[in-house]
């Protein structure tokens, strides 16, 4: 199965050996979008709050430079270096949902890239 790459200026560029997404056959696997400002590269201001929706954005940008939408969301990670954070980051998820929420995990983690709070990955549907 043929691999295509998914890349746009809209969200920020990869700060490692990867790629913003894949499209493998009908499906889109989005990297891990961190809260990091397009523009500069940089974390946006703020908190946990801003963090979560600069991140749902990012991931916004790129499942829209694929030709989607949430609503082509199938499966969803966010990792939080606080669960602490879990009821606020929720909050701001759900409005981001299409009309079916997709499957979803969230974990604790350590650390992220960037010093980050947050990181949200994607899986989609394109058929």
């Amino acid at each position: 199965m043929k691999l295509t790459k998914i890349e746009t200026a809209k969200a920020p560029a990869a700060i490692g050996p990867y790629s913003q997404a894949i499209k493998v056959g009908d499906f889109l696997y989005c990297s891990g979008q961190v809260p990091l400002v397009a523009e500069t590269g940089e974390l946006v201001a703020g908190g946990v709050e801003e963090q979560t929706r600069q991140s749902l954005e990012n991931l916004k940008q790129v499942l829209v430079a694929a030709g989607v939408d949430f609503n082509s969301v199938a499966k969803t990670t966010i990792y939080l270096t606080d669960l602490g954070d879990f009821t606020v980051v929720n909050g701001i998820y759900a409005s981001f949902c299409g009309e079916v929420a997709p499957a979803r995990a969230t974990v604790q983690v350590a650390a992220l890239p960037k010093g980050a709070l947050v990181e949200i990955d994607a899986v989609a549907y394109l058929g």
